[in-house]
């Protein structure tokens, strides 16, 4: 086989990484080199892989495996060992050279590292926390490092990547137990949920740890995400719901992310000959702000669905589960509580905020609500103001086609 330079493993590894949708850079503990010390920063805003800090400057991660080779024989994975495919695999100092060069032409400002499995899940693992260890520790790199746990791999180094990573992963890879037994046999649900609860542990120890001693060491200050693969088995949008606030209930996870399924070459037959359809990827995100910000329990989030347990396509989780329960509407801006306004579709969590803050001091009109808002048009059925009570909208039975998006004919040519 030719030998490949770092540029030709660069192309491959690059690409292979996009299938990983776990790689926000938000959340982590304040580091710079403004003091003449090291070199990066994590003064960086919300988003994955790419971020907009609050002075507009676009923040991105470098996100790259260390090599597409693996061991496993996932039926849903591109660089399953049956899969054929181009393989590479970087070095652990390749890594490291191309994370500092990258950093000071000012392309990235942080690393995401995960990786197929080599040799062994420990192997590995020791490569992955060797390339953050080397960053930080001969490099002074104080910039932004996600880390992708290896499946199985001894918890100590498991721990190890915590103390150097600002954030750790774990993915769950599938919603169900029979669809990680299914599609992916080689991996253990009891095992990877067992790593999980000791990240956990971990974090909160060492939080626990850094209250009373300044010098003690941080632990995946981010905290842990996951990731679940939509579409490739059964399992609905309501167990998807139900599976992410599990996780989110027993392993105080900071996210979880979706990635719909995408059919790859050489396809096994147990897949699905078809993606999902992307929207169905949204509603979910969706689905899960609902449950993070919204207050929404996971119930009355897969309340939403249809009799089918998929999350309607053409409008949004929170109108659906609005038109589902029209008796608790509509909702009086000037008297109701927190819980109430966020459940009217069209206010957010910041719109929210305003009207509680402003009716302390006067009644607010529907005027006052459409400047806090997109689209009054979508809200008016489902509020009442100093000016406005929806009598006629309130009693249609075909509310939907009043606030449902229009589908639109895109130009061929525009």
């Amino acid at each position: 086989m030719a030998q490949l330079d770092t540029r030709q493993k660069l192309e491959i590894l690059a690409d292979a990484a996009k299938y990983d949708a776990s790689c926000a850079s938000s959340g982590s503990v304040k580091r710079d080199s403004r003091g003449g010390k090291g070199i990066g920063s994590t003064d960086q805003g919300m988003g994955i892989c790419h971020a907009y800090a609050p002075d507009g400057r676009c923040i991105s991660l470098l996100k790259i495996l260390l090599t597409n080779s693996c061991i496993f024989d996932c039926h849903y994975c591109i660089n399953r060992k049956s899969s054929n495919v181009r393989r590479a695999r970087f070095t652990t100092d390749e890594v490291v050279q191309l994370t500092l060069a990258f950093y000071r032409r000012n392309y990235i400002e942080g690393l995401f590292l995960s990786s197929g499995i080599i040799r062994s899940s420990n192997y590995t693992m020791e490569q992955i926390v060797e390339v953050a260890r080397s960053l930080r520790e001969d490099h002074d790199f104080r910039g932004y490092i996600h880390l992708k746990t290896i499946p199985d791999a001894d918890p100590e180094l498991v721990h190890q990547a915590g103390l150097y990573a600002d954030r750790v992963s774990i993915n769950v890879e599938l919603p169900t137990v029979s669809g990680l037994k299914r599609l992916a046999p080689e991996k253990s649900a009891t095992r990877i949920e067992g790593a999980m609860a000791a990240t956990k542990a971990d974090i909160l120890d060492t939080a626990d740890a850094k209250k009373r001693y300044k010098s003690a060491a941080r632990f995946a200050p981010a905290g842990q995400s996951t990731q679940m693969i939509v579409g490739a088995d059964a399992a609905t949008d309501r167990d998807i719901v139900g599976r992410a606030a599990g996780l989110y209930g027993k392993f105080g996870l900071r996210r979880v992310y979706y990635s719909a399924f995408s059919p790859i070459p050489d396809a096994s037959a147990v897949l699905p000959l078809k993606r999902p359809p992307l929207m169905r990827e949204h509603r979910l995100y969706q689905s899960d702000w609902l449950m993070r910000f919204y207050e929404f329990s996971p119930q009355e989030v897969a309340d939403a669905a249809d009799e089918t347990g998929m999350m309607p396509l053409d409008i949004d989780p929170k109108l659906a589960w609005a038109l589902k329960h029209r008796a608790r509407f509509p909702v009086d801006v000037n008297r109701a509580p927190r819980e109430m306004l966020l459940r009217v579709p069209g206010l957010g969590t910041r719109a929210v905020g305003k009207i509680l803050a402003a009716r302390r001091w006067r009644r607010l009109s529907l005027a006052d609500i459409g400047r806090l808002t997109v689209s009054i048009a979508k809200i008016r059925p489902f509020l009442i103001a100093s000016d406005w009570r929806p009598v006629v909208l309130a009693d249609k039975l075909d509310v939907r086609t009043l606030v449902a998006p229009k589908t639109e004919q895109m130009e061929l040519f525009g």
